[in-house]
């Protein structure tokens, strides 16, 4: 079993989970992982481990693994604290960020613009994915920490597993647009306030349409 193969099979693996091509608290089981990616059950045990290590996965004793669950309550957290990092990282990115910086926020937002936000299920499509992964990342990149960055890329992955939620829900009448371009805005006006509310306000609608939407699929499946 070679490092590579257990990197590919967590890469794989994990961008599968965060499309939500696994169900929260579905069963993953080693051999039939090891046959679709076509490695060996070593691979996968140690790709679920580092993927337990980042919540991504819960490890049961005696009974494998499973997806993480998801809940109204852990949004809610989650979003508590990306607020916290993403306006401080937002903050200090405005107040430190130079010319190079600003060129890449621009770069980012533009490739985010100019990619179909929409795939043909109605989600998110995988390239708008990445390219919004990576304008937040971008707008925060000036922050000067590297643990700050690290936690907040961790944050932004675990509220992938719920963003296709926040599509669905909305039927794609959010204008997601406007509000990443506000965002850039302030951020190159220099407005750390502003763009600091705007950040707060844009995870907010997120947050609240995903739990609408979470809690009408647990009263759907409730006691009739």
């Amino acid at each position: 079993m070679s490092a590579s193969a257990t990197h590919t099979v967590y890469e794989q693996l994990r961008a599968s989970l965060l499309a939500g091509l696994y169900q929260p608290e579905e069963r993953l089981k080693i051999s039939e992982l090891g046959s679709a990616f076509s490695v060996s059950t070593g691979a996968i045990r140690e790709a679920l481990a580092r993927l337990t290590a980042e919540g991504l996965v819960i490890a049961m004793p005696q009974r494998g693994f499973r997806v993480a669950p998801v809940s109204v309550d852990d949004l809610r957290d989650l979003t508590d604290m990306r607020i916290e990092i993403e306006t401080k990282c937002l903050r200090r990115a405005i107040a430190n960020g130079d010319l190079a910086w600003e060129t890449s926020v621009v770069a980012a937002h533009h490739r985010m613009a100019a990619t179909p936000i929409a795939a043909a299920d109605g989600s998110f499509s995988p390239p708008w994915s990445v390219a919004h992964d990576n304008f937040h990342a971008a707008l925060a990149q000036a922050c000067g920490s590297a643990w700050m960055m690290r936690v907040r890329a961790l944050l932004f992955a675990h509220n992938e597993r719920y963003l296709d939620l926040a599509r669905k829900a909305d039927g794609g009448h959010r204008d997601v647009a406007r509000e990443h371009r506000e965002l850039l805005e302030a951020a190159l006006a220099r407005d750390a306030d502003s763009a600091a509310a705007l950040m707060t306000a844009h995870l907010c609608r997120t947050r609240d349409t995903i739990e609408a939407a979470l809690l009408a699929t647990a009263a759907m499946s409730g006691p009739r």
